[in-house]
């Protein structure tokens, strides 16, 4: 009998993984796949991501520095508005290797991390969850006290135990070129229906293109006519969901969501791996396998931190899709110094954040 199974060893996963074993718990974490693979997020991070891994990784995870972006509502060939910060805002990183670093982590706290470990079954009961693992051709059956669903945008955890999914998932495309580009801005490009493109400078990495939109746009085509405006050929093509949300409810009697399999994204971006990992912290200060009940804990706890700022995140989303001549107007006035913490949209009313406003 475990005290966690961890379904997913993403950020979310991993995090929530290596804190628990770190507490003295039982944990068995098990990735479908290869941890890190296939790539389907961005590698675009706040620079708090660095909170969560050991000083030792970052010269092998870091690619660029980020001081703010380039707003255009048309192709790379219009006028920029250009937000920014006189110190780094984010850094660019290896998304893959990330994702390696925290499962090692996780692995070194005592948790049991299993590639190529696929869940096909829950059966939740009174005193437990009897969760169905299938590898290297056969099947069998784990039990636990709890299951953490850190299983992705697509969750079984999540369907298999019927809860509510996401309000929306986008459709989100990347893709990478071989140019040598330290820049110190990304571009976003107003250009695609209700979300937009962009183009990330990687150093020596290369460049990241990529979008999102809603399900039914054309988004490779679409794909097709940012790199051609761009000029480039890319390789390495990548897709996945983008979980927007979140939903009413993210547990049930013995199980719980954390990270994409939660929607705990921000609406305005589509990124998780922060909100997900502390979305994992919080799980972890709050939830014990052996009282079913502080599932609520956790309910409580990572909504009070976050939802403020998905709500007002979903205010942000809503401008990419104002008419041309109002978002002009909008990033006209706006553009500059920014105060405002990349995660954090109510940054925008914090002192910091007023000041840069008003003072232009």
């Amino acid at each position: 009998m475990y005290d966690f199974v961890v379904v997913g060893v993403g950020p979310a996963g991993a995090r929530f993984a290596r804190r628990a074993a770190a507490a003295g718990y039982d944990v068995l974490a098990l990735e479908k796949g290869e941890v890190g693979t296939p790539l389907a997020c961005s590698g675009h991070v706040s620079t708090d991501v660095w909170e969560y891994v050991p000083e030792r990784a970052k010269d092998e995870l870091f690619q660029n520095r980020i001081y703010g972006a380039n707003f255009h509502v048309g192709g790379p060939d219009t006028g920029a508005h250009r937000f920014y910060k006189r110190e780094e805002i984010s850094n660019v990183i290896d998304r893959v290797e990330l994702d390696r670093t925290l499962a090692d982590l996780a692995r070194e706290a005592g948790a049991d991390v299993r590639e190529r470990h696929t869940v096909t079954g829950l059966d939740e009961r009174g005193d437990r969850v009897v969760v169905t693992v299938k590898a290297d051709g056969e099947t069998w059956a784990v039990e636990t006290k709890m299951v953490a669903g850190c299983d992705g945008p697509v969750s079984r955890v999540r369907r298999s135990l019927d809860l509510p999914e996401p309000a929306e998932t986008l459709h989100g495309v990347l893709a990478f070129s071989d140019e040598v580009d330290h820049g110190d801005y990304v571009d976003v490009h107003l250009t695609v229906p209700r979300f937009f493109a962009w183009r990330i400078p990687r150093g020596e990495a290369g460049v990241e293109y990529g979008l999102a939109a809603p399900p039914g746009a054309s988004v490779n085509e679409m794909f097709d006519v940012l790199t051609h405006a761009y000029d480039v050929d890319t390789d390495h093509f990548c897709s996945g969901g983008i979980p927007i949300g979140p939903p009413e409810r993210v547990t049930t009697d013995r199980a719980f969501l954390i990270g994409d399999a939660a929607a705990q994204t921000k609406p305005f971006t589509g990124g998780g791996i922060l909100y997900g990992m502390s979305a994992a912290d919080h799980a972890m200060r709050t939830i014990d396998p052996d009282a079913p009940e502080t599932l609520d804990a956790y309910e409580s706890a990572w909504r009070a931190d976050l939802s403020r700022e998905i709500s007002l995140g979903h205010w942000v989303r809503r401008c990419y899709s104002l008419p041309e001549p109002v978002q002009k107007l909008g990033l006209r006035a706006l553009s500059g110094e920014i105060g405002v913490h990349m995660d954090r949209p109510s940054t925008l009313f914090s002192r910091e954040g007023l000041r840069k406003l008003v003072s232009r």
